[in-house]
């Protein structure tokens, strides 16, 4: 699949089929408008493209949320669904300022070439978000394309949206969460130097570099460890590290019974189970006993799943 970084670096296509949107977390809804998407690019012989945003229209407003996935982990989800072009856009001053007819016409027209436009049932764009399906309909008929509207998709009478598995994963519930999804929730990323605090209270960690300002899970958790096609099991932190005086968000995996050096390499961090919220304790002695009880907690957590 092919990365495009910005409008200004798109050739135009003699044609293809499109989709927009964040896509955080491509989850069953944005599945299946996506794989409408490639089927309907390939019985028309033309190349399926999505379109993105690196910083997003929420991001830019002031209103930013946590991101379900990374850039890295959307753009390989994206790839594995078979999409052949990806156009990353950056959401600006000068973007938020298109009426939705010039983004039609001078964007999806013009500059992309769109042949055929599919969308979920709750798109906006344009200034104000004053475009919606009512509007592609129309210039469609003028500008020789088609546009489709997908509808969302329910599960046990709840929409499946990225806000509804945000809540579910601060919440602790990663079942109801892999339900939505249609996987089980994971961060990956490669594994950092750290400052080494781990060792010195007997739990040396593997630092993952996550590069969230916000993150939809927050706290201990039980988690499998996937690296080298094998599958760990080990507890994990994600926050600021309060009884280090840390000050940046953080994801640091004690892998249990493990004593390889990793550094460098990609691992993949899989949530089965909150065990608390992180809490600053009075002595780092104290937060050695609470470390060995969430490594207890979690142990037991999977010998019963194993059991």
């Amino acid at each position: 699949m092919e990365l495009i970084r910005g409008l200004h670096n798109l050739k135009r296509l003699s044609g293809c089929a499109l989709t927009i949107g964040n896509f955080d977390g491509v989850h069953l809804g944005h599945q299946e408008i996506l794989k409408n998407l490639v089927f309907t690019a390939k019985k028309q012989s033309l190349p399926s493209l999505v379109i993105s945003f690196s910083t997003t229209p929420e991001t830019f407003f002031g209103r930013p949320k946590a991101r379900i996935s990374s850039f890295r982990d959307k753009h390989l989800f994206l790839k594995s669904l078979g999409v052949d072009k990806h156009l990353l856009i950056k959401f600006n001053r000068s973007f938020s300022e298109i009426s939705a007819t010039d983004f039609i016409n001078k964007i999806l027209v013009e500059k992309i070439g769109v042949r055929h436009c599919l969308i979920g049932d709750d798109f906006r764009f344009g200034k104000g978000r004053k475009g919606n399906f009512s509007m592609l309909q129309k210039a469609s008929l003028e500008k020789n394309f088609t546009v489709e509207k997908i509808d969302s998709v329910s599960i046990n009478g709840h929409r499946v949206s990225s806000s509804e598995i945000r809540s579910l994963l601060t919440n602790g519930d990663f079942s109801a969460a892999e339900d939505f999804l249609g996987r089980p929730f994971a961060i990956s990323g490669k594994v950092a130097n750290g400052n080494k605090m781990g060792r010195t209270i007997g739990f040396p960690t593997a630092n993952i570099g996550i590069k969230r300002k916000l993150s939809p899970v927050l706290g201990v958790y039980s988690v499998l460890i996937e690296h080298m096609s094998k599958t760990y099991n080990g507890v994990c932190n994600v926050g600021k590290r309060p009884t280090a005086g840390g000050t940046k968000t953080l994801l640091e995996v004690f892998i249990f019974d493990f004593d390889e050096e990793i550094y460098g390499d990609h691992v993949t961090i899989v949530f089965k189970q909150k065990c608390r919220d992180e809490k600053k304790f009075s002595s780092f002695d104290e937060l050695k006993k609470q470390i060995q009880k969430d490594v207890e907690k979690s142990r037991l957590f999977f010998e019963i799943k194993t059991g």
